[in-house]
């Protein structure tokens, strides 16, 4: 038996919800390992089969695939309504990433600016998650697509993951300024 579940038919699942909240943006698979992401330079929506299906399933909440879809759906598409936003910050988002690519990992986690770099980074990436949760919230409010408890666990799955990679670099960062001042002291 064919798994159900293949390109199209999520296409068609995100399509769906596209046009059921009255926005259509261009739309691709990709195999990048992330469930959604809005492109805001290429102003499309990507998507990974294989990993919507992984990112469902861990849920702690049960919740089908289709429901899934939807809310992340219009989570991505809060991030085209922001898209201004976005591209106001492209100088910097650039000059981040170029930074990044040219130190190691290790560079970037002993030194104190580059690691205040991802700070910002991070801060930058939730503020921008949360208006899009936000513009999200009010497509699902104006168009009632899902069930608000499920919307919220949904949103709050999806935050937790840049909130803890964000509370775990500021935890570092702060070992390391304090490290430092011992030092200077």
């Amino acid at each position: 038996m064919k798994n159900k579940y293949n390109e199209k038919y999520v296409q068609r699942l995100i399509r769906s919800t596209m046009q059921a909240v009255g926005m259509e943006v261009e739309l691709k698979q990709d195999n990048s390992g992330i469930n959604m992401s809005y492109n805001f330079i290429g102003d499309y929506v990507g998507f990974d089969v294989d990993r919507l299906l992984e990112v469902s399933k861990e849920m702690q909440t049960p919740i089908s695939l289709e429901l899934y879809i939807k809310i992340i759906t219009m989570h991505e598409l809060g991030h085209a309504i922001d898209r201004d936003a976005l591209l106001n910050t492209l100088a910097r988002t650039l000059e981040i990433f170029d930074t990044k690519k040219s130190h190691s990992l290790y560079e970037l986690y002993n030194n104190i600016d580059l690691l205040a770099m991802l700070i910002e980074e991070h801060e930058m990436n939730i503020v921008f998650e949360e208006t899009a949760w936000e513009n999200a919230k009010n497509l699902n409010k104006e168009f009632q697509m899902v069930d608000e408890e499920i919307f919220e666990a949904v949103k709050a799955h999806s935050l937790a993951t840049y909130k803890s990679l964000y509370e775990e670099d500021l935890q570092l960062y702060e070992e390391l300024a304090a490290l430092q001042s011992v030092q200077i002291a």
